[in-house]
């Protein structure tokens, strides 16, 4: 691709200058916090190529979470955050950990924020990043005080919700753009829906398939294989088994692992009805299966057993590059679309 003139340059500049401002880094673009993925060598990779990176905390203790921003910090000085699961159990002692590293920016991901956990967080001076899967939502959480919010369709990959991308990104931002920056995630592989996405008044964007396979990823080659076999149909979401059990769908490539996660949800929906658990552990347990069976797809390689979450995006992954190159061609087809409009 030829470079970008300087008029399609500036326009991207201009679209993404309120999402770099508020991320402090020099393009906005952020790195999904993938489990297992987004620890702290693409992490650092990408906030040094002038994306920001997200340490995905998941499943993590607080004594893990320390030595991973410490580790990340060791490899950049430039701006990163920290992904915090909101139903983990110990998620205040997980923002006392982002607090004592003056972690600039924490986005709580996973269903709605407990009570305190937002004043927790601003009150160490960090901005606060949410999800909004619905408009009623992102207006109720920017009453509630946060900084930004991350609008992510149903093509993600790992936990998605039930509506596209490119609907909630109509929805959304004409109504709350200008209160609060918002960044688009969900399916989102190239340049061009970058541009279209700020045009539409998103501050940036949010990718995590097209990073989970860059050449600083320690993803295990078997992981980074099935990516770049893989195309959009293969990129399938999980089906809930017993309604009582709310289990938020997963997108991953299909194999053997769809089918463990059926019978997974049939032993703890058993374990419902037996009366052995409550409906927070029971839900637990489903995180903790898909810590465990990231983990062998990610870092064992099993990519038969183990979880390959990825976003329909997966198909536009056909190499490992590095992280670099994976920003300059996306900046690069943006401003190549841009300069196309009308200024």
């Amino acid at each position: 691709m030829t470079p970008p003139s300087s008029i399609g340059a500036e326009r991207l500049q201009r679209r993404m200058a309120r999402g770099v401002e508020f991320l402090g880094s020099e393009v906005a673009i952020l790195c999904g916090a993938m489990s297992w993925v987004s620890e702290r060598h693409l992490v650092s990779a990408i906030s040094n190529a002038g994306g920001f990176g997200l340490i995905a905390c998941g499943a993590m203790t607080p004594e893990l979470l320390d030595k991973e921003i410490a580790g990340t910090k060791e490899l950049t000085s430039k701006p990163f955050g920290v992904n915090l699961i909101t139903m983990h159990p110990q998620l205040f002692d997980l923002i006392e950990v982002c607090k004592k590293h003056e972690v600039g920016h924490v986005v709580l991901a996973g269903g709605l924020p407990p009570a305190g956990s937002l004043d927790a967080i601003k009150a160490n001076g960090a901005k606060l990043i949410c999800f909004a899967p619905a408009l009623a939502l992102a207006k109720k959480l920017i009453r509630s005080g946060v900084d930004a919010l991350v609008v992510e369709g149903m093509e993600a990959g790992g936990h998605i919700g039930p509506v596209s991308t490119s609907v909630l990104a109509q929805e959304i931002l004409p109504e709350v753009a200008e209160q609060v920056p918002v960044f688009v995630a969900g399916g989102i592989g190239r340049g061009e829906a970058i541009a279209a996405y700020l045009d539409m008044g998103a501050a940036g964007v949010q990718l995590g398939t097209r990073f989970a396979c860059a050449t600083e990823s320690i993803a295990h080659p078997n992981f980074k294989k099935a990516f770049f076999r893989a195309n959009a149909r293969d990129a399938v979401a999980s089906v809930q088994i017993d309604p009582r059990l709310p289990v938020i769908p997963v997108r991953a490539l299909k194999n053997a692992g769809t089918e463990l996660f059926t019978a997974k949800q049939l032993e703890v929906a058993q374990s419902l009805n037996d009366g052995t658990v409550e409906m927070a552990e029971a839900q637990l347990q489903i995180e903790h299966y898909w810590a465990g069976a990231l983990r062998r797809a990610v870092i064992d390689g099993d990519v038969e057993h183990g979880s390959l979450m990825a976003g329909q995006s997966v198909g536009m992954v056909n190499k490992e590059e590095p992280v670099a190159d994976i920003i300059a061609q996306l900046m690069a087809e943006a401003a190549h679309a841009l300069e196309k409009r009308a200024a």
